[in-house]
C-alpha cells in the first residue's frame, strides 16, 4: 500500500489490496499447482476449456447458469474490469464508499469515474435516488455514463445489500441503460449464511449484468491471481465477451497454468475446500465481530460486518481526540493507525470516501498471528479469540481506541 503525496495529500495512485484471510495455504491446493509445475503450455486468454467448465459449474450452482462460451478468467479480477471498462466505453458509475480498486483502472483508460451516495443499509450499491440525479447530471454536463459497478457482498463495507435495496438500484440502473458489472468476490464469505439473504443484480436484469470474481476472496490465496467473469445471455453479451477476450489477448491477461490447475480445481469446490471455506468463514467472522464491538464502545460508528474479511468504521466522533494526536484527515488517520497497531489500516480515501471524513478499513486477517502455526492453530481451535497471539492483538486494538475514546471524552466541551 504506496502513501499519497505527503505535501496536501495528491491523488492516491494505488489502493491497498483484497483482504488477506492470513491462512496459510491448503495443501490439496499446494498439491496441484506442484503437479502442474511442469507444464510449459500457457493458458488461452480468457481460460482453458477446464477452468471454463470449472467456473460455468461454479455459477451455476449459485442460480447463474453459464456456458463455456459465456464465461471468461483472467489473472485477476482487475484485468476483467479493465477489459470489461475498455469495452463497453463511456463513463464509470461506482458507489461511495467502494471497492479501492475500481477507479483507477477505469481512469488508466481515460474514463471518468462518478461516485454515487449509498443508502442507510448497506454499502456497495448506490442509492438509486442518487444514481438518476448523478445519471441525469452527468448527462446534463455532456458525458455519457455506461456503466455502473457495484458489489452486493461489499468491500470496504463489509455489509450484504439487502434484496429489496438491490432491486431498487437496478431498476433505477436498467431504466437509464446502464450495464452493470457485479462484484461477487465476498458472495461466499457470508458470516451468517444461512440468516443473510444475497442475491446477484445478474438473478433480476439477467441481459445487462456481467458477473466478476476474485478467487482470493474464497477460494484460492491472494498470491495466485485468478478470477472468472460470466456474461450475459443474448447478443449483448456475446459480442462484449468478444470485445473482452480481444482485450485480454492484447494485455497478454492469462491465468498461470499452475494456477489454473489450482482454481480450476477449487472451482468444483470439493470437500477440503469447502470445509476449509467454511472454517476461514466462521474464524473472520468470530475476529471481525470483536473487532466491530471494540470499535462501537469506543465511540466510533460501524455497521456490523456481515461478509469478507473487514470492516468500515467512521472515527468522526473520536475526531476531538484525533486532532489532539495531529489527525486532521483519512490520510493521517491511515498514518496514526498502522503505526499504532502494526497492521495496515487504509483510510477512507483510498475507497472513495472524501479524505476529510475519518474513515478507515480494518481487516481481520493480521490479527490471527504472525507465523503459519500461529494462523493455523486459530483454524482449529473451538475458542480462537482466547488463543494468546489473537488476544494480544485485540489487546492492542482495544487500547488503541479505549485512549482516544478517554481522550474525545476528556476534551468534550461541557453541557
Amino acid at each position: 500500500m504506496r502513501r499519497t503525496d505527503p505535501e496536501g495529500h495528491g491523488p492516491v495512485r494505488y489502493g491497498p489490496p483484497l483482504p488477506d484471510d492470513g491462512l496459510p495455504v491448503l495443501p490439496e491446493l499446494a498439491d496441484r499447482v506442484a503437479a502442474a509445475a511442469g507444464r510449459a503450455e500457457a493458458e488461452p486468454a480468457g481460460g482453458g476449456t477446464a477452468l471454463r467448465e470449472a467456473a460455468c459449474g461454479w455459477f451455476g450452482r449459485r442460480a447463474l447458469p453459464a456456458l463455456p462460451d459465456r464465461v471468461a478468467a483472467a489473472p485477476g479480477a482487475n484485468a476483467l474490469l479493465v477489459a470489461l471498462t475498455a469495452a463497453l466505453g463511456g463513463d464509470v458509475l461506482v458507489p461511495r464508499p467502494c471497492a479501492a480498486w475500481w477507479a483507477p483502472y477505469a481512469r488508466l483508460l481515460g474514463r471518468p469515474v462518478f461516485h454515487v451516495a449509498t443508502p442507510a443499509e448497506c454499502g456497495g450499491v448506490p442509492d438509486p435516488y442518487a444514481l438518476l440525479e448523478t445519471v441525469r447530471r452527468v448527462r446534463d454536463e455532456g458525458g455519457d455514463p455506461r456503466l455502473l459497478v457495484l458489489s452486493v457482498a461489499d468491500d470496504p463495507t463489509g455489509t450484504v445489500a439487502p434484496p429489496e435495496v438491490l432491486h431498487e438500484a437496478v431498476e433505477a440502473a436498467a431504466g437509464e441503460g446502464l450495464h452493470l458489472v457485479s462484484d461477487e468476490t465476498w458472495r461466499d464469505t457470508l458470516h451468517r449464511p444461512h440468516g443473510t439473504v444475497l442475491l446477484s443484480p445478474a438473478e433480476m436484469l439477467p441481459e445487462r449484468v456481467t458477473v466478476v470474481a476474485d478467487l482470493a476472496g474464497a477460494l484460492l490465496p491472494a498470491g495466485w491471481p485468478a478470477a472468472v467473469a460470466r456474461f450475459p445471455a443474448g447478443d449483448l453479451g456475446a459480442g462484449l465477451h468478444a470485445r473482452v477476450l480481444d482485450i485480454l489477448t492484447a494485455l497478454g491477461a492469462r491465468v498461470a497454468a499452475p494456477v489454473a490447475a489450482a482454481a480450476g480445481h477449487a472451482l468444483t469446490e470439493p470437500a477440503a475446500v469447502t470445509g476449509r471455506r467454511a472454517a476461514a468463514v466462521r474464524l473472520h467472522a468470530r475476529v471481525a465481530a470483536a473487532v466491530h464491538a471494540v470499535v462501537v464502545g469506543a465511540g466510533a460508528l460501524a455497521r456490523p460486518p456481515q461478509a469478507g474479511r473487514h470492516l468500515y468504521a467512521d472515527l468522526g466522533p473520536l475526531r476531538p481526540a484525533l486532532t489532539g494526536r495531529g489527525v486532521g484527515d483519512a490520510q493521517e488517520l491511515e498514518d496514526f493507525l498502522t503505526d499504532r497497531l502494526g497492521m495496515p489500516a487504509p483510510g477512507g480515501h483510498r475507497f472513495g470516501d472524501d479524505l476529510g471524513a475519518l474513515r478507515v478499513r480494518l481487516s481481520t486477517g493480521p490479527l490471527l498471528g504472525a507465523t503459519d502455526a500461529e494462523r493455523a492453530e486459530c483454524l482449529t481451535s473451538p475458542v480462537p479469540l482466547e488463543l494468546p497471539h489473537v488476544h494480544r492483538a485485540l489487546i492492542t486494538l482495544r487500547s488503541v481506541f479505549d485512549d482516544l475514546r478517554d481522550d474525545a471524552q476528556r476534551w468534550e466541551p461541557p453541557r
